[in-house]
């Protein structure tokens, strides 16, 4: 049985340390449902999650907080749940499966974006790392940043192996780690004062928490054809997506609300739901460990989105992903350590706007209209996926100015919907049946 795309299903021996950056990946080279879930679960399990989880709480209070939080994980469910299905059921990365929707020429545009902002992510996690250490043991920030750049990189330079590896460390650490820290927490703070929280601070709408949850992973969730293209078909690619949104995701976001409920997190308006501070403060074996911690966790997302921006690169140039990954991570960890990553607001601000149009476009185009035989051949430029995105972000930029009430994200992803629907029902007596 052929898939969406009709991929190459080759059973032929793979070449074990080959990533497939120019072909899609051939049938005997697929991985288990368990290793590729385990590339995206330890993802969301990171201190970031927490901090924001913690900042929806603080602006929106407990229970409304985490409804918040469950729509907008649902929301990266059903976007990275369909590109997923998509990568499994044809093997190809983000770039490969883009030139079928924007044309040959024309995913250079999304994919070269895309690419080159998610090592933007990876700059902001690096200098977390220098910044967190630095605040906790006095390290200079800046060649701690550094440090923990070529660290990350050399992670990345195994590939998908080591992603798997370091998901599979990241995830329970983190869950361990903040049992402990919920531990010390409740020794000052009743657990049942978390349920009534009415929080502190209405600086976010309920629609801007819930682009926040969703911005976190705006860029790598459109991305993640990269990871999920591992998959052995499209049904195991939606799972392993699943184990990130909404399970790991969740957790990792409630995990930071229920400190922030508790009053025990410090300067919560800033850090949200970080937990690092409980642990260091309790001093004496747990520093170390937390320390530990900081470099896994963060390790964990930087690898991610290094591997993501060298795939996606390694696609566009015909280099192979090793090299790219040594060239771009050399970049996001300069960019790290000269503090770009303090500019982090508007940094999200972007993803929650400009990203989600152009997931939405590649699920109508490859997954939802050729259902019902609206499909084309390809060719150097498809006009309709660029105005549809141009929409898109338009109107997701017109909700963040005038309509703060609402989710920006959502707002860009269903207009992006509408308008390349419109366009495409517009154009179909120049399309081909399926």
């Amino acid at each position: 049985m052929t898939g969406i795309l009709d991929p190459d299903r080759s059973s032929a021996n793979p070449d074990v340390l080959a990533e497939y950056e120019n072909e899609p990946v051939p049938a005997a080279a697929r991985r288990s449902l368990a290793s590729v879930a385990a590339v995206w679960v330890g993802f969301p399990m990171i201190l970031t999650c927490a901090v924001f989880g913690g900042l929806v709480v603080y602006s929106q209070g407990f229970w409304r907080g985490m409804l918040a939080i469950l729509l907008g994980n649902l929301v990266l469910f059903g976007y990275v749940g369909a590109l997923s299905y998509v990568a499994g059921d044809t093997g190809r990365s983000f770039a490969q499966l883009a030139q079928r929707t924007f044309g040959r020429y024309g995913r250079i545009v999304p994919a070269a974006f895309l690419s080159t902002i998610v090592i933007g992510w990876f700059a902001f996690q690096t200098g977390l790392t220098g910044s967190i250490i630095h605040s906790t043991l006095g390290w200079n920030e800046a060649w701690t940043s550094v440090l923990a750049g070529i660290g990350y990189m050399l992670i990345t330079l195994v590939g998908i192996r080591a992603l798997s590896v370091i998901g599979i460390i990241a995830a329970p650490l983190y869950l361990v780690l903040a049992a402990v820290a919920l531990i010390f927490a409740l020794s000052s703070a009743s657990l049942s004062s978390v349920f009534g929280y009415q929080g502190g601070s209405g600086a976010l709408s309920f629609g801007a928490c819930v682009t926040l949850v969703i911005a976190c992973f705006a860029d790598s969730g459109t991305m993640t054809s990269d990871f999920t293209r591992w998959s052995r078909n499209g049904r195991e690619g939606l799972l392993a997506a699943a184990a990130a949104f909404p399970v790991a995701n969740v957790i990792a976001n409630v995990v930071g609300g229920v400190f922030v409920a508790l009053g025990v997190t410090h300067d919560t308006a800033a850090n949200g739901g970080n937990f690092l501070g409980i642990l260091v403060d309790h001093g004496g074996w747990v520093v170390p460990i937390a320390i530990g911690f900081v470099f896994v966790n963060l390790g964990s997302v930087c690898a991610h989105c290094l591997y993501n921006g060298a795939i996606g690169w390694g696609q566009l140039t015909g280099r192979p992903m090793r090299m790219l990954t040594v060239v771009l991570g050399i970049c996001g960890t300069i960019l790290a350590g000269v503090g770009v990553w303090s500019h982090f607001d508007t940094w999200l601000n972007l993803l929650g706007v400009v990203v989600p149009p152009i997931g939405i476009v590649m699920i109508l185009d490859l997954l939802v209209l050729p259902r019902f035989g609206v499909s084309r051949t390809e060719s150097e430029w498809h006009l309709e996926p660029f105005l549809a995105w141009a929409g898109g972000a338009g109107c997701a930029m017109a909700a963040h100015l005038w309509a703060p009430g609402l989710s920006e994200a959502i707002v860009g992803m269903l207009s992006g919907a509408l308008f390349f629907a419109a366009l495409r029902l517009a154009t179909r007596p120049e399309a081909v049946t399926a």
